[in-house]
């Protein structure tokens, strides 16, 4: 189930605000598609990313896949336990395997995003 408390994009990634911070992950579906994931390449905190912008790397068994920032903002905080146990992204990708935070994020780029809804119908006509 695609929690419906976030936003997600295109390329898989899913945003949740709290107050004014900006949490990021990556779906269900995209962990699944990597599989067994071996290593987060984060972002420096302080570094300023744009919408859309690659911004990290998560390495797996299959492939390395770029996450990109789904809002404009600043790195706050990386998720330090996927340092040493990058699995929690597969075991618990809407919570416990977050990768970063957001601060200083702009609200207008969530127009872009997709509602739960949204995002589960796009992933259904991509696997037609």
């Amino acid at each position: 189930m695609t929690p419906d408390d976030r936003k997600y994009t295109k390329t898989h990634e899913w945003v949740r605000i709290e107050e004014d911070i900006a949490i990021v992950g990556i779906s269900d579906h995209a962990q699944d598609a990597l599989g067994d994931i071996t290593f987060v390449e984060f972002p420096d905190i302080g570094q300023s990313v744009e919408a859309h912008d690659e911004c990290a790397v998560i390495e797996s068994v299959k492939a390395a896949s770029d996450l990109c920032a789904p809002l404009s903002g600043i790195i706050k905080e990386i998720n330090d336990v996927l340092a040493d146990s990058p699995e929690r992204i597969n075991q618990d990708p809407y919570d416990d395997g977050w990768i970063f935070r957001l601060a200083n994020i702009d609200v207008s780029d969530l127009e872009e995003l997709m509602d739960a809804s949204q995002y589960e119908a796009m992933l259904n006509e991509n696997a037609e």
